[in-house]
């Protein structure tokens, strides 16, 4: 699995990471695993996946976490990701 974590702030892409977790694992391990990795590459505590996130992520293989999301205040509009390749 790949998975794309992109930081946008005032509708920039400020700065993007592909995540590879190449497992036997289910698809929720790897995603969980794949977010993991971006947000030690980005520096971030991991995001609360509210239910609007999980609903978007099931149907379009994307999800946006805002600062709702996050419990340190975060210095980007939303962090975003997306599949790009099971």
């Amino acid at each position: 699995m790949k998975l794309w974590g992109k930081i946008w702030k005032d509708n920039h892409m400020l700065r993007d990471f592909v995540a590879v977790d190449e497992s036997d694992d289910t698809r929720t391990h790897k995603v969980f695993h794949c977010l993991e990795l971006i947000c030690a590459e980005f520096d971030l505590g991991r995001p609360i996946w509210l239910e609007s996130g999980i609903r978007d992520f099931k149907h379009n293989k994307k999800a946006r976490f805002t600062q709702d999301c996050f419990i340190e205040e975060i210095t980007f509009d939303y962090l975003e990701i997306q599949i790009l390749e099971e």
